[in-house]
């Protein structure tokens, strides 16, 4: 059976080794963040908080924090829930072999919704204020909730069916926000809370809200579930979790998760905006302050045993990383069956997932001819880049299956090499221009605005790539340092980014100095700050590479042309990675903080580990 609450999943994870108590009081002012990233990096237990400075509310966190112990916490539902998201993009298959997925039904009657008005008297009353005030990161705009399901309903098809359930930012406090009774409500493009308040504006009416913290886990784990079109989340945490979504109705007309610890109830009305942010997000920079819907509360409901669920987010990986390697076991079935030819698809993680797609392909168009090039690939790359979120990508690197049969998008070093080996710079690169890209990514012209390019490869190895240079190579003095960060890849130390005028000076200067022929075993130059620190590691190289680049503004080549509005170069591309002046701060731990959190971590204390 599925947990019945939080608190009973909190149990059952201490029972069985994966949970860890704090005993002594903790400062929700970056020291409960410093502890979790301490934590999550030792790939430790969940963390429960028994004494949150400011709040008589208790707090975990961490409890996804490895791919284990989440699958740990729906072990007994994992597998049928991989039958129905199969089953919803492959319904043949159930009525082809109906005897082998007995379990389907009662799988599908959990997913269920069940309202009932009995659980109205398990919650009481409380206010913002009185909730943990947790700020991750020493510039975060104020006090955030990182694990809420943001609940609206769609005013033209009202119900819990055609409802949305989504993880979207939540700003408590700070700025101009009038503490208790105002609250900010951040949400990315391409959401389905977007198409909610579009509507309700559209009417000239306020949208309700109903922002759910806690429950059962499941729950938390639909808000961020890519799920098909017209699956309902609230279905989907029912079936995952074993348990149907329980909710009522209070007296305002808002839904009310029976089994969430704390629900927070408000209205947003048409053009009410007002500054949220900066808040330190999983890109691994801040997102700054912008205006967003604002939320006008009407109340905070905690039920009585309510512990308060959090994260914290940052430069990959973190916990959020572990969510999408179990969205991945559950559904990375599911999107090939969407996209005709798409073998598979990797939103890159140690890159801030949506600056960066790896996806494989099957490239049949012209099987006749000896010489293939990318043709049904970049099809197939097109549906990709008009796919719900993965539309938000600004690079995307795709591959043909027939090249190679073990190519494995999550090999990021060897799917790299693949391509650079076999790509035509003169013909396989193909830019989108003046488009949307993630909200949270600051290497655009404008917030949501920027580029997006595809590197397609298809064919024989072009080049073979080299893990070394030749003896004469050398860089103009305005270059203070280089390296080869995986074979092919050449990152070069350049001066502080000053504007794009002295940008095309650089790239002059290195298309005088170097030749095609010198680099012919080099297929990518990145320019960066710090060339030791993006070579150090693949996660470094990409992370670097696509956090830091525009692809219409910041990609030049050595030998580079425009024929028929196609750009391409004959020698090697060159992506412009350093910080440029409108990039967003990343994130940098405050070291008072860090030293404070040791007593934690020594002997004798509850998080001591023996090395």
């Amino acid at each position: 059976m599925g947990y019945k609450s939080l608190a009973d999943c909190v149990a059952d994870l201490e029972k069985h080794g994966h949970l860890i108590r704090i005993r002594e009081e903790v400062d929700p002012y970056l020291e409960m963040a410093a502890i979790h990233l301490k934590v999550y990096e030792q790939k430790g237990p969940a963390l429960y908080f028994e004494k949150v400075k400011g709040s008589k509310f208790p707090a975990v966190s961490n409890l996804f924090g490895t791919l284990e112990r989440a699958k740990f916490m729906f072990r007994d539902s994992l597998p049928k829930v991989e039958q129905l998201v199969n089953l919803r993009s492959d319904p043949v298959k159930a009525l082809k072999n109906p005897f082998k997925l007995p379990g389907i039904a009662l799988t599908a009657l959990t997913a269920l919704p069940l309202k009932q008005s009995l659980f109205k008297a398990t919650f009481s009353k409380t206010t913002i204020s009185e909730l943990p005030q947790i700020v991750n990161w020493p510039m975060d705009g104020g006090p955030f909730i990182t694990m809420p399901q943001v609940y609206t309903e769609d005013i033209d098809k009202p119900g819990i069916l055609n409802a949305n359930l989504g993880m979207y930012r939540i700003q408590l406090a700070g700025n101009d926000y009038e503490l208790n009774k105002e609250i900010g409500l951040h949400y990315q493009i391409h959401r389905g809370i977007g198409v909610h308040q579009s509507k309700a504006n559209a009417k000239g009416q306020p949208l309700k809200v109903s922002i759910f913290v806690g429950g059962p886990p499941a729950h938390p784990l639909a808000a961020v579930m890519p799920l098909p079109e017209g699956l309902s989340e609230m279905t989907f945490a029912g079936a995952l979790g074993n348990r149907r979504f329980r909710y009522f109705y209070d007296e305002e007309g808002f839904c009310i998760s029976a089994d969430a610890d704390f629900v927070i109830t408000g209205t947003v009305y048409p053009n009410d905006n007002k500054p949220e942010g900066p808040f330190g997000d999983h890109l691994g920079y801040y997102s700054l302050t912008h205006p967003f819907p604002l939320m006008k509360v009407h109340n905070v409901y905690h039920r009585n045993d309510a512990i308060w669920s959090f994260t914290v987010v940052g430069r990959p990986p973190q916990e959020d990383t572990s969510f999408g390697a179990l969205i991945h076991e559950i559904a990375g079935s599911a999107l090939p069956k969407e996209i005709h030819g798409l073998k598979e698809v990797n939103a890159v993680d140690a890159a801030g997932v949506h600056p960066l797609l790896f996806a494989i392909g099957s490239e049949r168009y012209t099987p006749y001819l000896k010489e293939r090039r990318p043709q049904e690939i970049l099809t197939i790359a097109n549906h990709i880049l008009g796919k719900n979120q993965l539309s938000l990508a600004k690079y995307l690197f795709i591959a043909a299956r027939e090249d190679n049969e073990q190519l494995d998008t999550h090999d990021l070093s060897a799917f790299m090499q693949h391509l650079l080996e076999r790509m035509d710079f003169t013909r396989d690169l193909h830019f989108h221009t003046q488009t949307t890209i993630d909200t949270l990514d600051y290497s655009g012209d404008g917030l949501n605005s920027g580029s997006k390019v595809v590197f397609a490869a298809a064919g024989e190895p072009r080049r073979k790539l080299s893990s070394s240079l030749p003896a004469e190579f050398d860089l103009p003095e305005s270059f203070t340092a280089y390296a080869i960060a995986i074979p092919g890849v050449l990152v070069i130390q350049a001066r502080k980014y000053l504007n794009e005028q002295q940008t095309g000076n650089e790239i002059e200067l290195l298309n005088k100095h170097l030749n095609a022929e010198q680099l012919k075993e080099i297929g990518l130059i990145v320019l960066c700050d710090d060339s030791e620190f993006a070579a150090k590691d693949i996660n470094n190289l990409v992370w670097v590479t696509f956090t830091r680049s525009n692809p219409a503004a910041d990609i030049y080549g050595i030998e580079s042309f425009t024929i028929n509005k196609h750009w391409g170069c004959r020698g090697p591309v060159i992506i412009d990675a350093r910080k440029k002046p409108h990039h967003a701060p990343e994130l940098i731990k405050d070291e008072a903080v860090e030293k404070n959190i040791d007593l934690f971590f020594v002997k004798g204390a509850p998080l001591y580990k023996e090395r």
